[in-house]
């Protein structure tokens, strides 16, 4: 998710349960990654890097690797085609874990993993406005590490690895960077809040979400992806879970140690997981945009965000609940998203082909 200068943001208190992160400062070789993840923009070229093979993130001060030859950024069809090209390997082999626009240079940034499984290889990629495709070299370039407590264990054979869950998605506001992902506790559902530049992490908020479609509480899902949002005044990150729940969480609520419970806005249909949101403003109304794996990308208007009351029975039979929704058929077969400007987002399409393109396209 890109930064974003929003309201003022309550500051989370850091203050209890203090641990402190394991940390470096170095220009020299530069960091080392065992795994791709989320990415997420801070202010002067700072990316946000989560490694959730070692359970840790990175936080790359790009300098002049923040922006490539030319502002923008341009299609490019066929990228995966493309990314393989460049590696020297088969598209098959290719996956894009992420997506991020730089704020000041709106390049895209890509998190991709070559080849699959315990060999896979992570890359950083860099696409400018001219479509120049470049892997970002972190040979030199000045970093921190910090490394998550209570991260969960590697599990392989498990139909979903915890580990690589450690963190599902980032978001950096106000000097702070917003952290989704699980834990090794019981209540293993996690968000933290962590101010940069880096001093110290505590254990996180356990959160708990009423889960409609399941008809059962839930502390063991993790947050897919979510964005920051001021509602009634007070700054909120709105979560999107599997199957489809929407909850959002008070920032204020995100103390550490604490168990929080969701409220539960929305429930978008089941047999499906999120995979993007962002946030933008279109004819005098906000609007939260999110692409999924199988219902398409959803708009839904943020006006009753405040008003709507949280979800408490079951919603079986893939009905949906709460708050609306249109689905916008311009916008198929989206992976990846984040806005570009005011007036448009660069988006991954996945193609009936099965070929991956890196296009512009008007918010809808």
């Amino acid at each position: 998710m890109p930064y974003r200068t929003l309201c003022s943001l309550c500051v989370v208190g850091l203050s209890l349960l203090v641990l402190a992160p394991t940390h470096t400062l170095s220009a020299a070789q530069g960091p080392t990654l065992t795994a791709g993840g989320p990415l997420a923009f801070g202010p002067d070229n700072v990316l946000f890097i989560a490694d959730n093979g070692a359970a840790k993130i990175v936080a790359l001060e790009l300098g002049a690797e923040g922006a490539g030859d030319t502002p923008g950024t341009l299609d490019v069809p066929g990228i995966d085609r493309k990314i393989a090209a460049l590696l020297g390997t088969d598209p098959s082999e290719i996956q894009i874990i992420d997506l991020a626009i730089n704020p000041l240079s709106h390049n895209a940034f890509l998190s991709v993993s070559r080849g699959r499984g315990a060999n896979a290889t992570p890359v950083l990629l860099r696409i400018d406005g001219a479509g120049t495709i470049d892997v970002v070299s972190l040979s030199g370039v000045t970093y921190t590490e910090l490394a998550l407590p209570n991260a969960p264990a590697s599990n392989p054979s498990a139909r979903r690895n915890p580990r690589a869950s450690s963190v599902t998605d980032m978001s950096f506001v106000d000097d702070q960077l917003f952290i989704a992902g699980l834990s090794s506790e019981e209540f293993s559902s996690k968000l933290r809040a962590v101010g940069y530049p880096f001093a110290s992490i505590d254990s996180g908020t356990s959160v708990e979400i009423w889960h409609a479609a399941h008809g059962r509480f839930e502390t063991h899902s993790p947050v897919y992806t979510f964005v920051p949002y001021e509602i009634g005044g007070e700054q909120n990150l709105i979560a999107g879970y599997l199957c489809t729940p929407l909850v959002k969480f008070p920032v204020t609520a995100l103390q550490p140690g604490a168990k929080v419970m969701g409220t539960t806005i929305a429930e978008l249909g089941s047999g499906n997981r999120p995979i993007d949101m962002v946030v933008y403003e279109k004819d005098g109304a906000d609007y939260l945009l999110m692409s999924n794996t199988s219902h398409g990308v959803m708009k839904i208007p943020t006006s009753d965000f405040d008003t709507q009351p949280g979800l408490s029975e079951p919603v079986g039979g893939g009905d949906t609940a709460g708050v609306t929704f249109e689905t916008i058929p311009q916008l198929t077969g989206i992976e990846q998203l984040d806005l570009l400007d005011d007036e448009r987002i660069v988006v991954i399409a996945r193609r009936d082909a099965g070929q991956a393109d890196l296009e512009a396209r008007a918010l809808p």
